[in-house]
């Protein structure tokens, strides 16, 4: 028998019901507090730190859902590497813990830390792509807090991310602003639009 080729998949659907379930309480507070019908839930191939294909999944905005797919598209094509790929209610919605994890995600109903701001990422706008070793740097703090190691941008570090590398280019010429060029701190995972 045949061993079967691996088929990336790259979807944009409803938010399946048990997946919203499981959001509730966790990256969305109450349910009264986000639309359901303004988020999309995707699925996504992406080369592992392995080397090898694996399928993620990610809330987004509806209205950058399909852009998201091109996006991730892209990054497959050039096998940038991703460590993993999961709903941040996986991690109890946990920011630091889905972060200290390495994984990128997408939509979680929060502030922007140490402000009372609502977060691009309770909009589904805002993705923090290899938050470990991308970590955000504001007046000598480091979040997650694993990620001091990684303040240092070297090119050579697996999934890190620096202006003009493929991740950065795939997000940039689509109009997403990249954290690492903020002046007043810098937020190497996280793009937004």
């Amino acid at each position: 028998m045949e061993k079967e080729e691996f088929k990336p998949l790259f979807e944009v659907q409803k938010i399946p019901d048990n997946i919203y379930e499981k959001m509730i309480g966790n990256s969305i507070p109450d349910k009264d507090f986000v639309d359901k019908n303004s988020l999309d839930y995707l699925k996504i191939t992406y080369y592992g730190f392995d080397n090898k294909p694996h399928i993620g999944d990610m809330v987004v905005s509806k209205e950058v859902s399909k852009e998201v797919i091109e996006i991730f598209k892209e990054l497959y094509e050039n096998k940038y590497p991703i460590e993993k790929i999961s709903l941040i209610d996986n991690y109890g919605a946990d920011d630091e813990l889905s972060m200290s994890a390495n994984n990128t995600s997408s939509f979680c109903y929060r502030v922007v830390d140490g402000s009372k701001v609502l977060s691009n990422h309770s909009k589904g706008l805002a993705i923090d792509i290899n938050p470990l070793i991308n970590p955000m740097v504001k007046n000598g703090d480091v979040s997650p807090r694993k990620g001091q190691d990684y303040i240092e941008r070297n090119e050579n570090v697996k999934g890190m991310i620096t202006k003009g590398d493929a991740c950065y280019n795939a997000f940039t010429k689509r109009g997403w602003t990249w954290g690492g060029e903020w002046s007043n701190l810098k937020d190497y995972q996280h793009f937004e639009k």
